[in-house]
């Protein structure tokens, strides 16, 4: 199946350069292109895209805004939005993390993390790359990001160990290595943990962990 994919930027040059990098799979086919965030809306709306690409900074709404409404809080059937950043702006990190993102791709990051990104978005993972969430995650820690609530039922000692593994940027597979438990247990831990927290990936999982000051890992 080929993921259907929507890309939005308020500059021609770089939708281009996106479109080219991604259309080079065959897996990817790009539908649409919007040149601000309310036409991303609109378009995503429509369309349905399996995946919206979605840069920070556009006019009329900006990537924020459009990740709120297309995949936030009380959106029925949300979409799977990444936001397009910069490493400094850890304000738009903590927004696009409370408004639903399952992603993130720095604008430097390279053909390849933007390729991983949209397929594991479209699996369902909501993982862009463990040392890119990592490093956002950190920067959003010290940045000063407001205490999180606290889980609605006690997390077990198992669960624990999968949130702060989580929060380390180890994928499904390491934590099940590391563990010595199933992928498929792994997964079970992380749809437990997502009821108890409020929250509905593992992107808002790590979020969580760093607010909490969970790890301090490197």
């Amino acid at each position: 199946m080929t993921i259907r994919v929507l890309l939005a930027d308020d500059q021609a040059m770089i939708r281009a350069s996106l479109r080219i990098i991604l259309e080079d799979r065959p897996d990817i086919s790009v539908v649409a292109e919007a040149a601000d965030g309310a036409e991303a809306v609109a378009l995503a709306r429509r369309l349905r895209p399996d995946v919206c690409l979605v840069d920070v900074q556009m006019p009329r709404l900006d990537g924020i805004e459009v990740t709120r409404a297309l995949a936030g809080p009380g959106v029925p059937d949300p979409l799977r939005v990444i936001v397009v950043t910069t490493f400094d702006l850890d304000e738009y990190v903590y927004g696009a993390l409370r408004g639903g993102a399952v992603g993130f791709v720095l604008k430097d990051a390279g053909p390849a993390l933007l390729v991983e990104a949209v397929r594991a978005a479209d699996a369902g993972d909501a993982l862009v790359s463990p040392s890119v969430t990592l490093r956002l995650l950190r920067h959003l820690t010290a940045a000063g990001a407001p205490a999180a609530r606290g889980p609605a039922r006690p997390l077990s000692d198992r669960e624990t160990e999968v949130v702060r593994a989580i929060a380390r940027g180890r994928t499904n597979q390491e934590i099940a290595a590391e563990l010595f438990i199933s992928l498929s247990t792994v997964k079970g831990y992380i749809s437990g943990i997502n009821v108890k927290l409020g929250v509905r990936n593992r992107v808002e999982i790590a979020a969580w962990a760093w607010e909490n000051r969970m790890t301090d890992a490197t």
